[in-house]
């Protein structure tokens, strides 16, 4: 069991005795049979609700019971959830009053809920409410630190929505969050919050900072574990969104198998190539919901500037972080599907550079720096789905980052199932109407098909499936008909 030097309250020092073990947890809900931490409470003093408040590792690492107004004995933590060793410490030294709920377990009492009590003399360091349930939401849906990042020294109602804005509640939230925050990014942390206290900085020095420090500690930093994908819920959800495309499908499954296998992400991403709305981008949605990870979009045709993707520098009063840091900030944790549209217009950057040079950095996932954060970004939880109409125009050293899948255009028999068996029923369901209420015959369905022959995908499809089913409603809600038939001459009168 080791032991700690601290300072004693009258100045001298004193050991504190570590009680409790760590252990790993991926869990985001406690539980009795996975607590946040176990107490030692062998005579069953605590109760199912239980006050108190943690003692000072200067004293012991252990929760002191109060039963009203009278002090109880000291119960000493045994096991403890490694994302939390810092929390507790935070509480202890800053005389915080908690209610813990629990059970007594054949190991100890089971603690799965910690919630912060107001009254006594126990004070709150962050002024804005909630902080410390916004803190265990946090830390519950955090991943564990590593054997190699829980140093010696740590081994001793509802906060949705909250902001990390002030500069009390961000000390307070680096104090807490601990080992769970990767090492660049807590020492970053720490620098930026001196420079948001100093004041031998200029007023706009110190709003860049604290600004930053906002942003970047909002992010949920996890590591590159993923957990295991079912495949055939894969499988169920790729069927669900897309006709046909079986090459495509076998190729996501091969990557969710993959995943299974080693628990991370592929060195890879996918490069989807095609025309224009045969569903490039409806695969990448759907590999994102099949992954259960936010997603966002980067739209290359609208990027010529690489301070676009990079953000701009704190010595310019406008200055902001980049898309790309915004994107984390918007996802609110690390891992992410970066949906990268029209990938073959990259190379067309204007003025200051090219954006597809700083596309290589992401793509790597070796880390991203943005200027105004100044910062490198972790980037390894991200997972790349580009598409492009014409690969040729992509450079060679980005192509070298992506595993290819080239989308042939639908035929016309293709076409005709995906407009009655997909199109049609799909806004059919989104007006609410019924299959009943119209009839498209063979020669109608041919007729829709030659009508969007001249052009790639199946956008114009969808779009006359739309234009039919309006039209039919106008029809059953205007003259009070049952049912609509479409026939070719109809079909035409009506399109063109």
């Amino acid at each position: 069991m080791p032991v700690f030097d601290f300072k004693s309250e009258s100045g001298d020092k004193a050991e504190a005795v570590c009680t409790y073990v760590t252990y790993n947890s991926y869990e985001s809900i406690p539980t009795k049979e996975k607590p946040i931490m176990v107490l030692a409470d062998k005579d069953c003093i605590l109760r199912h609700h239980s006050n108190g408040m943690f003692i000072n590792p200067v004293k012991r690492t252990s929760f002191e019971f109060h039963d009203g107004e009278n002090k109880g004995p000291w119960i000493d933590i045994i096991k403890i959830d490694s994302r939390f060793t810092s929390l507790v410490k935070w509480l202890g030294e800053n005389h915080i009053k908690v209610k813990l709920s629990g059970y007594p377990t054949d190991e100890g009492y089971a603690v799965y809920k910690i919630r912060e009590q107001s009254f006594g003399e126990g004070k709150k360091l962050s002024s804005e409410d909630g902080f410390l349930q916004y803190m265990i939401e946090r830390l519950l849906s955090c991943d564990p630190p590593s054997e190699d990042d829980i140093d010696e020294d740590d081994k001793e109602e509802t906060g949705d929505g909250m902001k990390l804005t002030s500069i009390q509640t961000i000390t307070d939230f680096i104090s807490c969050a601990g080992n769970t925050l990767p090492d660049n990014i807590k020492l970053w942390a720490r620098r930026n919050l001196a420079v948001a206290k100093s004041n031998e900085v200029s007023p706009e020095e110190r709003r860049h900072a604290q600004r930053a420090l906002s942003i970047m500690m909002g992010i949920n930093w996890k590591n590159n574990y993923f957990e295991a994908i079912d495949p055939v819920e894969a499988r169920r959800i790729l069927d669900e969104e897309l006709y046909g495309m079986d090459k495509v499908k076998q190729r996501v499954i091969e990557t969710i198998i993959q995943i299974n296998r080693t628990h991370t992400l592929p060195a890879y991403g996918l490069l989807i190539v095609g025309p224009a709305g045969t569903g490039k981008s409806q695969v990448a949605y759907a590999v994102a919901r099949i992954l259960k990870l936010p997603w966002t979009t980067l739209d290359m045709s609208s990027i010529n500037d690489p301070e676009q993707l990079t953000g701009s520098s704190r010595v310019y009063a406008n200055a902001k972080p980049g898309i790309i840091m915004e994107a984390f900030a918007h996802a609110g944790e690390s891992k992410l599907v970066f949906i990268i549209n029209e990938l073959d217009k990259a190379n067309e950057g204007k003025g200051n550079g090219n954006p597809a040079d700083v596309l290589l950095t992401l793509l790597d996932n070796l880390g991203f720096t943005d200027n105004y954060m100044e910062c490198m970004i972790p980037t390894d939880g991200v997972y790349p789905i580009a598409t492009a109409n014409d690969k040729s125009r992509i450079s060679a050293p980005i192509m070298s980052r992506f595993a290819v899948i080239e989308i042939p255009d639908y035929t016309k028999e293709e076409k005709k199932i995906i407009f009655s068996k997909f199109a049609l029923p799909k806004i059919l369901k989104r007006m609410s109407m019924t299959a009943d209420e119209i009839e498209i015959t063979d020669d109608g369905l041919d007729t829709i098909v030659e009508l969007c022959s001249g052009t790639s995908g199946i956008r114009d499809v969808e779009q006359v499936a739309e234009h039919i089913a309006a039209n039919a409603l106008y029809h059953i809600e205007a003259e009070g008909v049952k049912k609509i038939i479409y026939d070719a001459k109809s079909i035409h009168e009506l399109i063109d």
